[in-house]
C-alpha cells in the first residue's frame, strides 16, 4: 500500500520513546478514545491505471469519509496521502462511521469495471491515547488501529476486542473472529474480529437489498420513527418514551399519504449512536424522527426533530414543555401537535423538492404534492397553478384520493372567493370531487375533511359536521379537519364552538403555511362572540403573517369598523378589495360565508359597512 501509515506511526512512537521531554508534560493529555485508521487498497495500481481519475475518486473519497467522521460526532486527525485517521469519544460512534462509510463508497463505484474501483481497509480499536493541545494523538491506540487496518478485506472493517465488546448489540453488524494477531511493539497479541452490516448480510444471503424503496410505496417517501431517548435517568420511565414513540408511529399512520416503517425495524436502533444517512437507506425511508424524553418532579420536556435522512438536514424540530396532570393526556396532546407539525413540515419539503423537478419528470407523488404547495399558499395565482398538477396527478396514477380533495379544495375556494364567472359551476365541480376522493379512499381523513368543507359551503351543515367528525376521528391530527370544524360552526352561528376548533389546528400545527387562514377564522369567531377587540388583534396578526391573503384583511375591516376606528378600518378595507375585487354585493357576501342565522349574517354585514363597505 502506498503512502502507508505503518512507517509513520513507527517512527512517530520511536520519537516518543527517545525524546519524552521533547513535548511539554502540560500540552499531553492521556484519554480513552476509538481510533479509526484506514487507507486505500492498491492505491498504487490504481494511479498506474489512471491518475486523474484516482485522484479524483480519492477527493469524493475524503468527503465521504468526512461527512459521516462528523456526523457520528468523531474529529478527522489527518487525510495524508491515501489514508485517513480520525478519533471518536464513542466507540460506537467509530464503527458505525466505519460502516457508513464503506456503504456509501460501495455504492459509489458500483458502476465502474471492478479493477477500477477504489476501496478503502478501515482499522478500529479503542485505548489509551495521548492528545496534543492541537488535537494530534499518539500511542499504542494509534499504533494497533493501523494494524487492525492491514487486516481488514478491501471494502471491509477489522475492529479490536475492545470494540467487539463495547458495541455488539448496539450496532446492526455481525463480528467474524480474525483470531489473535501480533502488533509491532505491542507486548499482548490482539484480537481482530472482521464487521459486516447486517444489511450487506441480508443482500448477501437472502437476495433482498432493504435499501431499496418497498414495494407499494411507489415513489412516496417513507418515514421511521426511531425509539424516544430516556434522559431522566430512571428506566421506569422508559415506558413514557416508547409510549409517545409508538403513539406517533400509530397516528403518522393513519394519515395514509406517508408511508411509516413498521416499529420492529424502526425500533431496532434503540440506544444506539446513529449515521442517518445510513440508517435511512437501511430502512428505506427518507424522513426520520428521533427524539428524547426529560422528566424532572411533575414537569415533562421532550424534543422532537425530522430529518431528511438523504442530505441529514433537519427539515423540523420543536420542544415541548408540559406539567405531568393526567399522563395520557399530555401523552395524546403532545402525539397531536408532533404529528401535525411533522405533516406540515414534510409537504413543505417535499413541494419544494418537486418544484425543483423539471415538469416532465414529475410523476404522480411529485405532481400532487407540488399541487398541494401551491393550494396551501391560497392565492389566486396558485389556486391556478394547483389545478393541473393535481389532473396530472390523477393521469399518471387514478387510484389516488389526494388529487381529487385537491380539486375539490381548489374549486371550492374560487367560488368561496368569486374567482370564477360561474361559482355555482365550481361549487357542483368541486363536490363531485370530494366525493370521487371518497371513492378513492374511504378511509383518507382528507377526503371526509374536503367533502365537509364543501357541503358547508352549500348550505348542509348537519352533513359537514358529520363529514368532520368522521375525518378527525381517521386522523385526530388533521388540523385541516379541526379548519373545516371551525368554519361550520361559524355557518351555525356558534362562535365559542369554532373558536375552540380552530385553536385545535393552530395547536396540532402552529407553524403551518395556512396560519393566516386559521388566524382569520379566530378573528370571525371572536367578532361573532362580540369581542372586538381581540378580533382585530388577531386579524393584525393575520396579515402581518400573510398579507395576500384576502380574507386576514377582511376581518380585520369588520372588526375596526365595530371599533369604530374608521380611518384604520376604511384602510383594511381598500386591501380586502383590492384582493377580491367582485366582493360587491350582499349576494357576494351570502355566497362567502353561507351562516344559518340571518341575524348572525346582518351582524357581520354590519362590520362590513362601518368600514365604509357600499355592497
Amino acid at each position: 500500500m502506498a503512502c502507508s501509515l505503518l512507517p509513520l506511526y513507527d517512527a512517530l512512537s520511536s520519537t516518543l520513546e527517545k525524546w519524552p521531554s521533547a513535548m511539554n508534560d502540560t500540552e499531553l493529555k492521556q484519554r480513552l478514545a476509538a481510533i479509526l485508521a484506514a487507507d486505500v487498497a492498491g492505491y498504487s495500481r490504481l494511479m498506474s491505471l489512471d491518475e486523474r481519475a484516482t485522484v479524483a475518486a480519492l477527493d469524493t473519497a475524503r468527503k465521504v469519509f468526512r461527512v459521516h467522521i462528523e456526523s457520528s460526532h468523531g474529529r478527522v486527525i489527518d487525510m495524508a496521502g491515501d489514508s485517513v485517521l480520525a478519533v471518536f469519544d464513542s466507540a460506537t460512534g467509530a464503527v458505525s462511521a466505519a460502516l457508513a462509510v464503506q456503504a456509501e463508497l460501495g455504492k459509489l463505484g458500483a458502476d465502474l469495471p471492478e479493477a477500477s474501483r477504489m476501496r478503502f481497509r478501515i482499522g478500529v480499536h479503542l485505548g489509551d491515547v495521548i492528545e496534543k493541545a492541537d488535537g494530534t494523538v499518539y500511542g499504542d491506540g494509534v499504533n494497533i488501529a493501523a494494524r487492525l487496518e492491514g487486516l481488514a478485506e478491501p471494502g471491509g472493517v477489522s475492529v479490536s476486542e475492545s470494540i467487539r465488546t463495547v458495541v455488539k448489540g448496539k450496532v446492526n453488524a455481525e463480528f467474524k473472529d480474525q483470531g489473535d494477531q501480533q502488533v509491532k511493539n505491542i507486548a499482548d497479541p490482539v484480537r481482530a474480529y472482521a464487521v459486516k452490516a447486517v444489511i450487506d448480510t441480508l443482500l448477501a444471503t437472502t437476495g433482498v437489498d432493504v435499501s431499496q424503496p418497498v414495494a407499494g410505496f411507489g415513489s412516496r417517501p417513507a418515514i421511521a420513527v426511531l425509539p424516544f431517548a430516556n434522559l431522566t435517568g430512571d428506566p421506569d420511565q422508559e415506558y413514557f418514551a416508547d409510549g409517545l414513540a409508538e403513539d406517533i408511529l400509530t397516528r403518522l399512520a393513519m394519515q395514509r399519504w406517508l408511508p411509516v416503517i413498521a416499529r420492529n425495524s424502526s425500533f431496532a436502533y434503540r440506544g444506539r449512536t446513529i449515521d442517518v444517512k445510513a440508517v435511512g437507506r437501511m430502512l428505506g425511508a427518507r424522513y426520520l424522527l428521533e427524539g428524547s424524553v426529560r422528566k424532572a418532579g411533575n414537569r415533562v420536556r421532550v424534543t422532537g426533530q425530522l430529518i431528511d435522512a438523504t442530505t441529514g438536514h433537519h427539515v423540523w424540530a420543536e420542544r415541548y414543555d408540559r406539567v405531568l396532570e393526567d399522563l395520557f393526556a399530555i401523552q395524546d396532546e403532545l402525539t397531536d401537535g408532533i404529528v401535525g407539525a411533522l405533516e406540515a413540515a414534510a409537504i413543505r419539503v417535499e413541494g419544494e423538492r418537486a418544484r425543483r423537478k423539471p415538469p416532465s419528470n414529475l410523476d404522480a407523488w411529485d405532481a400532487g404534492i407540488r399541487g398541494w404547495w401551491h393550494f396551501k399558499r391560497f392565492t389566486r395565482e396558485d389556486f391556478a397553478a394547483a389545478m393541473p398538477l393535481f389532473l396530472r396527478s390523477l393521469e399518471l396514477d387514478a387510484t389516488q384520493a389526494g388529487p381529487h380533495a385537491g380539486i375539490a379544495m381548489v374549486r371550492l375556494c374560487e367560488a368561496v372567493f368569486l374567482w370564477t364567472e360561474k361559482p355555482q359551476d365550481a361549487l357542483a365541480e368541486a363536490m363531485t370531487s370530494a366525493r370521487a376522493a371518497l371513492a378513492a379512499d374511504p378511509l383518507e381523513s382528507m377526503a371526509y375533511a374536503a367533502l365537509g368543507f364543501v357541503l358547508a359551503v352549500t348550505g348542509k351543515h348537519d352533513e359537514a359536521l358529520a363529514m368532520c367528525s368522521k375525518g378527525i376521528e381517521l386522523n385526530p391530527s388533521l388540523a385541516f379537519g379541526y379548519h373545516v370544524l371551525c368554519f361550520t360552526r361559524l355557518c351555525l352561528g356558534e362562535p365559542q364552538a369554532a373558536i375552540k376548533a380552530i385553536e385545535t389546528a393552530i395547536r396540532i400545527s402552529p407553524n403551518d403555511v395556512v396560519l393566516p387562514v386559521w388566524l382569520s377564522l379566530l378573528s370571525t369567531g371572536h367578532y361573532f362572540a362580540r369581542n372586538y377587540e381581540k378580533a382585530a388583534e388577531v386579524a393584525s396578526l393575520a396579515v402581518q403573517r400573510g398579507p395576500s391573503y384576502a380574507i386576514g384583511w377582511r376581518c380585520l375591516a369588520t372588526a375596526l369598523g365595530q371599533l369604530g376606528r374608521v380611518d384604520e378600518a376604511r384602510e383594511a378595507l381598500e386591501q380586502f378589495l383590492a384582493r377580491m375585487p367582485g366582493f360587491t354585493s350582499e349576494q357576494a357576501a351570502r355566497s362567502a360565508l353561507p351562516v344559518c342565522d340571518e341575524a348572525v349574517f346582518q351582524h357581520w354585514l354590519e362590520g362590513m359597512r362601518k368600514a365604509g363597505w357600499k355592497g
